[in-house]
């Protein structure tokens, strides 16, 4: 089925005298937001977290609409909690860490600080506090490992820096260039610079989502009617109004490492090249990006039980499979040991899951051309129809470079099998070419066997790839999405990428306990699970849990906490 956008709200596109005014009423409003209490920046979260409820529906119904599947209960599940659901999420826990800030004047953490075996501290954001994580993500675990330099003593010098009273910024205010694919991704990035960095904000909508910007306008009606926010529409050529307008002080952008480097350094070219040479870019004012990557997922061989192997195959798939694949931290390249006696096995497990979920309509553009790039083959389908989930297994990337150096943003993902005497070689060889040879530092994934880890020395070995793994994100057992999906974490590129070597982005977002000097979040959790986790696409009724897990962020309780669980159980043993 072919995407629908005609039942969709399009706005009108904004003209260079319309930004001028919304700057110019963001300038006006921008020290009256910096003198804001705290107390009045929770009253206006609470208000986006109710305006927000009001709208959730409209939020999921739009989404799910445009990307071809209304009635698609897999891909509204996923609606919900990539939209609606995360920005709940984000506020809660800014809530609670504001009224603590407010209270205490510091940051309450909720839990362990812990020295990691290479010397640097680790500090626990998952299970967040107030929000019964413990019982909702059960067995999971986040924690921020900071980098050198950060320790007990000086840890709290790290935390809410703007709310620290010799750290106040001159007000500022921020463009961001929000993301087409995920439909929070624009709001939580905003909260971001509102609640945490203090700016106010120009939001520019993706022209692929822009029909849920009316939506956004009431969901966030709070920060739009005291002036603290505006959202304009349009293309390329609004956008470039709005990053070179004299009243933009800093610019944020979630895209790809194109977009980045056009708007940096101008268009491709003699003029580009000789900025990049001698270090003069067009954009003269602070940036700061998420741009993707290349993620790979090591398979470490170890004594899996067949029911761990097919959670596994069902896990990588939903990161395959999740909003059609349109996702920056969708898996592109599984890095498996050729000497692993399971690894046929499992393959031919992972190619069974993904023909058993249906085909998504590829509704991001440029989907279909880059299928044939990447695939190295035609389609068989029109633009906006479906594409089939497309491993390409034991690939020589020698034949295919670019399926390790270019971020295909469609359904084609490659195995890259590597050859090692033993499986510890393999782990550290695997650890190289994530590091080396992959484009991008944003998210890497590792499945490992707790028998494996256990091995004469292999937890220290294990350890240490963790602490050479240059990504800004990684999950033990688990998609890295849900580092994004937590938001207590900080979502971003690895840390050290330049202006003229983005990676996959400058800086971070999300990180409600406001934690500085971060090197990487780090997500673990068990091999398997139950229930079956709602963002896999073999969940057979996965929306009602959802909005259940929706209205205990709404409104966290235990009855909520127990009507969520009662439903997940249910729902599973009935699929």
């Amino acid at each position: 089925m072919a995407t629908n956008q005609a039942v969709l709200e399009h706005p009108e596109t904004s003209t260079v005298p319309q930004i001028d005014t919304w700057l110019a009423e963001l300038h006006e409003a921008r020290d009256r937001y910096a003198k804001t209490s705290i107390g009045e920046r929770i009253a206006l979260a609470e208000a986006c977290l109710k305006a927000i409820g009001d709208e959730a529906r409209t939020w999921v119904d739009a989404a799910s609409r445009a990307k071809g599947g209304p009635d698609n209960g897999a891909l509204r599940g996923e609606e919900v909690l990539a939209g609606p659901v995360s920005a709940l999420r984000y506020l809660r826990l800014l809530i609670n860490t504001l009224k603590d800030i407010e209270k205490t004047g510091a940051v309450k953490l909720p839990g362990k600080v812990e020295q990691r075996q290479g010397g640097g501290l680790s500090v626990q954001v998952v299970p967040a506090q107030g929000l019964y994580d413990t019982l909702a993500f059960a067995g999971m675990q986040v924690h921020a490992w900071m980098q050198e330099g950060v320790t007990r003593e000086n840890l709290q010098q790290h935390l809410a820096q703007h709310y620290r009273n010799d750290q106040q910024t001159t007000p500022r205010i921020s463009l961001i260039l929000g993301a087409g694919n995920v439909s929070s991704i624009p709001v939580t990035d905003a909260f971001t610079k509102l609640f945490q960095e203090g700016s106010v904000v120009l939001l520019k909508m993706n022209p692929v989502n822009e029909y849920l910007g009316p939506i956004f306008e009431r969901a966030l009606a709070p920060l739009i009617e005291p002036g603290y926010l505006r959202i304009i529409y349009g293309g390329a050529d609004v956008g470039s109004a709005a990053v070179y307008h004299e009243l933009v002080d800093e610019v944020h952008i979630t895209g790809s490492i194109y977009s980045h480097d056009t708007i940096v350094w101008g268009p491709a070219g003699e003029e580009r090249d000789r900025r990049q040479r001698e270090n003069d870019p067009l954009l003269k004012k602070p940036i700061s990006s998420e741009l993707g990557n290349v993620s790979p997922w090591i398979i470490v061989p170890g004594p899996y039980k067949k029911s761990q192997l097919d959670f596994q195959a069902e896990n990588i798939a939903s990161s395959v499979v999740n909003n059609a694949s349109f996702n920056c931290v969708a898996t592109k390249v599984l890095l498996t040991w050729k000497g692993w006696g399971d690894r046929a096995q499992f393959m031919n497990k992972l190619e069974s899951v993904l023909a058993g979920v249906p085909q998504r309509c590829a509704y991001y553009p440029g989907a279909h051309d880059r299928f044939r790039k990447f695939a190295g083959r035609d389609p068989g389908s029109e633009p906006g129809e479906p594409l089939p989930w497309t491993l390409l297994r034991d690939v020589n990337p020698d034949d295919a470079p670019h399926l390790f150096a270019e971020e295909s943003f469609t359904c084609v993902f490659a195995e890259l099998a590597i050859d090692a005497p033993t499986e510890e070689d393999f782990l550290r060889k695997a650890v190289e070419v994530a590091n080396d040879k992959l484009w991008g530092t944003l998210s890497c994934a590792l499945t490992v066997h707790p028998g494996f880890r256990k091995r004469d020395g292999n937890e220290d070995l294990f350890q240490s790839c963790l602490e050479d793994l240059k990504y800004g994100a990684i999950g033990i057992n688990h998609w890295p999405a849900m580092v994004y999906a937590m938001m207590s974490a900080t979502w971003g590129g690895y840390p050290g990428a330049s202006l003229d070597d983005a990676q996959s982005g400058i800086g971070w977002v999300h990180n409600t306990y406001m934690l500085d000097g971060v090197e990487k979040s780090v997500l673990e959790g068990p091999l398997t699970m139950f229930p079956k986790p709602l963002w896999f696409p073999t969940h057979k009724n996965p929306e009602p849990v959802v909005w259940r897990l929706f209205e205990l962020y709404r409104q966290p309780s235990i009855g909520k906490l127990m009507g969520l669980l009662g439903s997940a159980s249910k729902n599973a043993l009935l699929g």
